[in-house]
């Protein structure tokens, strides 16, 4: 038996081209603390939220308007005891017309319940695509990271027991 990857949908109005920008402006949905380049393929950003969270991704598929794939080149995760999960993993994009309407379909293939940040994990992409990604789409403003500002419900638990 195979263990499904995380996975979220959501379903919006919007031209897949719209989906495609909202995707690209990371900083516009997942945090403002990116650095790098997030739109074109062999781009590489990184992240990071405090020092709870680290990340540096690359662009390994950027197919305009249907897909695109985020390679975890590193990861540091502050609250796991293998600290960095998610290193290998693919987070993928994945735009395509249902019903008259754009779907997009987010994976992060690797990310599956025995990960120690699992629980935490699907909670925070859960938030930014079906909450921040959304309204970026569908608004033209998201709800990303600000700059000592968390989003999510545990990345706010995760700030108070540092204090």
């Amino acid at each position: 038996m195979t263990i499904p990857d995380f996975t979220t949908t959501l379903l919006v109005d919007q031209k897949p081209g719209e989906v495609f920008k909202g995707i690209l402006n990371v900083r516009g949905w997942w945090s403002e603390e990116i650095e790098g380049g997030t739109s074109k393929l062999n781009d590489e950003f990184t992240y990071h939220y405090e020092d709870v969270h680290r990340s540096k991704m690359k662009l390994i598929e950027v197919v305009p308007n249907k897909k695109v794939v985020w390679l975890v080149m590193e990861n540091y995760f502050k609250f796991t005891k293998e600290k960095s999960e998610w290193t290998g993993n693919k987070i993928i994009f994945e735009i395509t017309e249902k019903d008259n309407k754009t779907q997009l379909r987010f994976t992060q293939a690797g990310l599956v319940p025995g990960y120690e940040c699992y629980d935490i994990c699907q909670d925070a992409w859960t938030t930014y695509i079906q909450k921040s990604l959304r309204n970026l789409i569908t608004t033209g403003k998201g709800q990303p990271n600000g700059r000592d500002k968390p989003q999510t419900e545990n990345e706010k638990n995760l700030t108070e027991q540092k204090k």
